[in-house]
């Protein structure tokens, strides 16, 4: 062999990324924050951990991707989006604890590098940032040739941030009597996107840019809906108000995520019915014919957020999550547990008074 090989004939284009990281830093300058001390392009971004605020800084942390969503944003060749649901994904995990978000860094993977496309996504997630008030101070953009179809990448994040630890939201006050108020979702979030698919074009064999009557838009327009970031709706509620314990509504659904925050001797019941259900969800279950056990174990069906608060605030609450235009539902609430069955009862609709 004659000719010398280098890593571009390999499919790796130095040029090409070091000219994104500098488009990253100007992304990345967009979302400032107290305690950041560097730009992207380091071998690791700084945070000072200033946080005189706090008697006893507790850190949390989450880490997360954004699963089978992507094929969406590929097959609309849409991906300004995708980003946002990354930093909700993870910044939604560690809110439920009481913490403030902080900082936020991204591994994002492509076959062959496409700026265009990976400035896309890295706007995305800036914009993630923003609604979630922390910083991206960095990440890592990597060209694999070989290991991703054309036109194809993935995407994961992590996510930091502050609570004091008298402050935490672990859910240990959560007493019987306590009610359930779901805040709504903005649609499916980042969960169930295989069986989404599944239904959706092998089952129903559409288009992504079909028209659906019942869902009032294009099917891609629906399912590219971004995953909603609660980071500013849930500090404004700790701040002063008896939040005893959240539930990010995720994987799992209503019955696998409350779980993880109510006590072994209490369990829910929930009151089908006390809350408005997206058309999306109904869709799928009609045409996909799921059970709704299965509907509710796979779906977060228009609930993103559960708080669980104790009977006499739970007005204020709600006057709160009205007063920031959130959409909320009482729910259902917390009772004794006394047999070791499952800790979530389903119960027709009835009214639940504040």
């Amino acid at each position: 062999m004659d000719k010398s090989l280098t890593y571009a004939d390999a499919g790796v284009d130095i040029d090409k990324a070091d000219n994104l990281v500098k488009v990253i830093k100007k992304i990345a300058s967009q979302t400032p924050r107290s305690g950041v001390m560097s730009e992207i392009g380091g071998f690791g971004g700084l945070f000072s951990l200033n946080l005189s605020n706090l008697e006893r800084p507790v850190l949390v942390s989450s880490t997360d991707g954004v699963g089978t969503k992507l094929k969406i944003a590929f097959m609309m060749n849409k991906h300004d989006t995708i980003g946002i649901d990354l930093v909700g994904m993870c910044v939604n995990d560690i809110v439920v604890q009481g913490a403030k978000p902080l900082f936020f860094l991204d591994y994002l993977s492509m076959g062959k590098l496409d700026t265009d496309i990976a400035t896309e996504v890295i706007k995305g997630i800036a914009e993630g940032c923003k609604k979630a008030n922390c910083a991206l101070i960095g990440g890592e953009t990597a060209e694999m040739p070989g290991l991703y179809t054309s036109g194809e990448y993935d995407l994961a994040g992590f996510s930091v941030g502050a609570v004091d630890n008298s402050k935490i939201v672990d859910g240990s006050e959560i007493r019987v009597g306590h009610k359930l108020i779901g805040i709504a979702s903005s649609g499916l979030h980042s969960n169930g996107y295989s069986l989404v698919r599944k239904i959706c074009f092998d089952v129903l064999k559409l288009k992504i840019d079909a028209h659906v009557p019942e869902l009032g838009r294009t099917l891609g327009e629906v399912l590219i809906e971004p995953t909603k970031i609660y980071s500013v709706t849930i500090q404004r509620l700790i701040k002063d108000l008896p939040i005893h314990g959240i539930a990010h509504i995720t994987g799992g659904g209503i019955p696998d995520n409350i779980v993880r925050i109510i006590p072994k001797t209490c369990k829910v019941e929930i009151r089908k019915g006390s809350w408005d259900i997206p058309p999306i969800f109904t869709y799928l279950k009609k045409a996909g014919k799921i059970a709704e056990t299965e509907m509710m174990r796979t779906f977060n069906n228009g609930i993103g957020m559960i708080a669980v608060v104790p009977e006499k605030g739970a007005q204020d609450v709600m006057q709160r999550l009205d007063g920031m235009n959130e959409r909320a539902f009482v729910i259902g609430q917390v009772v004794e547990r006394k047999t070791s069955k499952t800790q979530v009862k389903w119960i027709k609709e009835t009214s639940l008074e504040c």
